[in-house]
């Protein structure tokens, strides 16, 4: 594993849609041990592809540091409910604010190994999902943003 470089605001790959990933090899696992030990080391709670300048469509998570999620190819397929989120993101430093994010929702991804998986988040894991796989198709929380903190 190795930690990589964060990406900040400013960097035009933040911008960009990401590719599906099709070879799910040790190039990947690689890329996904990669990305823990980045978020990890950075006190994040979740890092995309783009963040770490890899644009697949590649997201981990650990909402607590204990349990991680390791997506590839997400799609919300169902979401239900509102809930109002205080979010930051590592990209973006020092620009924290209020975004409107589904209260729950329903993610169909792959594994590492390719392999079709389903999760049902609520909560602060909605929540983190759906900031991070905006970061797939370019969007960042500060275009979301309601209310920026002061």
């Amino acid at each position: 594993m190795a930690k990589r470089l964060i990406v900040k605001l400013g960097e035009d790959i933040l911008r960009k849609k990401c590719r599906e990933v099709t070879e799910f090899d040790d190039r990947l696992a690689s890329l996904l041990d990669d990305m823990k030990e980045t978020m990890t080391d950075a006190d994040g709670v979740g890092l995309a592809g783009p963040q770490v300048g890899v644009l697949k469509r590649v997201a981990v998570i650990s909402p607590n540091g204990k349990k991680f999620y390791e997506f590839v190819n997400p799609t919300i397929v169902r979401s239900s409910g509102s809930q109002i989120c205080r979010e930051g993101c590592l990209s973006v430093p020092g620009i924290n604010g209020d975004v409107e994010r589904p209260k729950c929702i329903e993610v169909k991804a792959q594994d590492r190994h390719g392999k079709p998986f389903v999760l049902k988040a609520e909560g602060f894991l909605a929540n983190i999902c759906c900031h991070e796989f905006d970061h797939l198709d370019g969007i960042l929380f500060i275009d979301k943003m309601i209310r920026k903190e002061k």
